[in-house]
């Protein structure tokens, strides 16, 4: 049981580093002149969106950690951190650095990672699997508006 719990507070703390480049690079006046799409979501919906998404997110992988040791298990580990990183990079890149085409290429790759970890993740843990489909939703999503932000900027 101790166990169990120190690895969801570990996942979480793991999130909480990723998350927190999109608590330092935040949109400011500069993101606020592009030109956007009327689609865009308002403010708002990104804190709320990501801290749910988060959320599963951590749980999510906490699922895979406590699962049976196999190789699916560590590749979906390995895969889980992987896109992490990406996910870190990218406001930085987006409001940080306001490269908006480094940013869309790190969020094709995100895709593409998340993509895999579902392919990887349904092989221990279905449940783990359909926690992360709403952020492959909602990072489809946001890659069409990075691409649009883009082609119009």
């Amino acid at each position: 049981m101790l166990g169990s719990l120190l690895a969801l507070l570990v996942s979480l703390a793991l999130v909480g580093l990723a998350a927190s480049t999109g608590a330092r690079f935040r949109p400011d006046g500069w993101y606020r002149e592009l030109d956007k799409p009327a689609w865009t979501p308002p403010d708002i919906a990104f804190p709320i969106a990501w801290g749910i998404l988060y959320l599963l997110m951590a749980i999510a992988a906490w699922r895979i950690y406590m699962a049976d040791d196999s190789v699916w298990r560590t590749a979906s580990l390995w895969v889980y951190v992987i896109q992490l990183l990406a996910n870190a990079a990218w406001s930085w890149l987006f409001f940080g650095r306001k490269q908006i085409a480094a940013a869309l290429g790190d969020i094709a790759l995100l895709l593409g990672l998340i993509t895999l970890a579902i392919i990887v993740f349904a092989k221990v843990s279905l449940l783990a699997t359909w926690l992360i489909v709403p952020y492959w939703l909602w990072v489809a999503l946001a890659l069409s508006l990075n691409a649009t932000i883009w082609r119009r900027n």
